[in-house]
């Protein structure tokens, strides 16, 4: 059966996992955590990605991430294609480091924020790498010690969350530690793992409830929230993909989409295309990434290819493009 596709956009919220293949670790020393922390890092600041809540264990790691103005899949690439290379290198050994693809549940924040930045923060206790909750605050490698002021990432966003447990940052760093150690007794609660409507009425049970009752929620394994949250995910995700198609059936490839552009900017195709940098021609390639990324899926690193620059140069047209499409109600038809 063929996998589906990743769902994301422009500031959607993710629980991101990955494992190592075989159940094998991915960190093996403190250079290997130095190494990923600082790629993680690197990528969402240049990438204005926010992170909530980490946690790295010896053969997994979980963040929860806010999509910036580059595609996560973009993102999480980059990070484990040189992340493994580098651990390859370090421990003297070939082939693949984790297991497939990295898994990434799109979430209801309303719902589920909170719940799956406990879930996070605790999963080293539940690892038992510390061994009680106190320590938990001194751990190194969990995103839960920088909430508590304790160790401070510039690319984790704490303000973000302590805003949630009030306004005065003592009374919320307590309000948050009291929060997370209430979840100690929760146990693994693999709801907030596999994605889909079934984790939001109590597991199996809550289904069954539901069944019963007469009441039908739509579920989707790459999504955790209720069945109204699902089903506009999906008819979001739905609707790029049957306009991607819609574009190529109609014969729309990147040199027609250049034509288009070209025609509104009120310019030549081939001055869109070459290596000048003006203000025109800089707003007629952002709305080409845009449009290309959107309407056709072209992949923002074939895009650098194509137009000799860098993929975060690229991320960043695409963010301007979508803005001076929506100024100025710019249509591809």
């Amino acid at each position: 059966m063929p996998r589906k596709s990743r769902i994301d956009a422009p500031g959607a919220l993710h629980h991101v996992i990955g494992r190592g293949i075989n159940r094998q670790k991915i960190f093996s020393d403190k250079n290997d955590y130095r190494n990923f922390l600082e790629r993680v890092g690197d990528l969402l600041s240049e990438s204005k990605t926010s992170c909530y809540a980490w946690a790295l264990i010896p053969n997994h790691f979980h963040l929860l991430l806010r999509t910036g103005n580059a595609p996560l899949p973009t993102v999480m690439q980059r990070l484990l294609t040189g992340y493994a290379v580098t651990y390859n290198g370090r421990h003297r050994r070939t082939g693949h480091l984790f297991q497939n693809r990295y898994k990434s549940i799109l979430c209801q924040e309303d719902a589920y924020l909170l719940e799956l930045v406990r879930y996070i923060h605790l999963n080293p206790l539940r690892a038992k790498k510390v061994p009680d909750y106190k320590a938990l605050g001194r751990f190194p490698y969990c995103g839960h010690s920088a909430i508590l002021g304790r160790r401070k990432h510039d690319w984790q966003d704490t303000e973000y969350i302590l805003r949630l447990f009030g306004g005065k940052e003592g009374t919320a760093r307590r309000r948050y530690s009291e929060f997370v150690g209430k979840g100690v007794q929760l146990g693994r609660r693999p709801e907030l793992t596999g994605g889909g409507l079934l984790r939001s009425h109590g597991g199996w049970e809550g289904v069954k409830a539901l069944r019963i009752s007469g009441e039908y929620q739509k579920g989707d394994e790459r999504i955790l929230g209720d069945g109204d949250f699902v089903n506009e995910v999906l008819a979001q995700a739905g609707e790029k993909y049957e306009q991607k198609y819609r574009m190529q059936a109609e014969g729309y490839d990147l040199k027609k989409l250049t034509d288009r552009v070209a025609e509104l900017m009120e310019m030549d195709s081939e001055e869109i295309m070459d290596s000048v940098r003006d203000r025109k021609r800089i707003r007629a390639r952002s709305i080409l990434c845009y449009w290309a990324t959107e309407m056709l899926g072209i992949r923002q690193i074939k895009l650098s290819k194509i137009l000799n620059q860098t993929q975060p140069a690229i991320s960043y047209a695409v963010r301007r493009g979508r803005s001076i499409v929506k100024a100025q109600s710019l249509t591809i038809e």
